[in-house]
């Protein structure tokens, strides 16, 4: 762990750059299909396609409009991903997405994540604005965001199709105005 970054890392975990020894931890989880309910998946992901996009990412969230961070315990196991998606420059805003391997789940991990991103967000890239779309019976993530300082705004009404049903959506925001870190 490079503990001279304080920005992204704390004494547990920090977030980093996919690196192409991430294939598998990133296969496992874009493949995991009780993920694609909350995402926007709708087919597999290919270990060549994830590899592509490992060698090819410039790193660059004005030009690639996201990025994408591995979640690593400071004891190396590497439990997720965390993700600013849909960065939008010109109104300072981008969504959040968060996927935390099963087994990891329900020890804190996901909150310290989240929080490392908000304040690499709000302090270092100086967006304004994040927010998540969660799935209104999403209890765990719901509760994930809330104890972070985001806030329900909205609900998308039978905005996510789960085989023949349709099931709401909530918005959290989160402003950098609001931000207690």
């Amino acid at each position: 762990m490079n503990n001279s970054n304080q920005l992204l890392s704390t004494d547990n975990l920090y977030l980093r750059a996919p690196e192409p020894e991430d294939l598998e931890l990133m296969y496992r989880m874009e493949n995991d299909t009780t993920l694609w309910s909350v995402g926007n998946t709708l087919l597999p992901y290919s270990r060549y396609t994830l590899k592509k996009y490992i060698a090819n990412t410039k790193n660059d969230i004005y030009s690639e409009h996201q990025a994408r961070f591995i979640i690593e315990l400071s004891s190396g196991e590497r439990i997720g991903m965390i993700d600013i998606v849909d960065f939008n420059p010109h109104d300072s805003r981008a969504e959040v997405c968060i996927g935390i391997l099963n087994e990891y789940r329900g020890c804190g991990a996901a909150g310290e994540a989240l929080q490392l991103l908000c304040r690499y967000a709000f302090h270092f890239l100086g967006i304004n604005q994040l927010y998540a779309y969660i799935p209104t019976d999403n209890k765990k993530s719901k509760n994930l965001f809330l104890k972070i300082g985001f806030s329900k705004t909205a609900t998308l009404k039978a905005w996510k199709r789960y085989g023949e049903k349709f099931k709401d959506v909530a918005i959290f925001q989160l402003q950098k105005s609001d931000y207690l870190p």
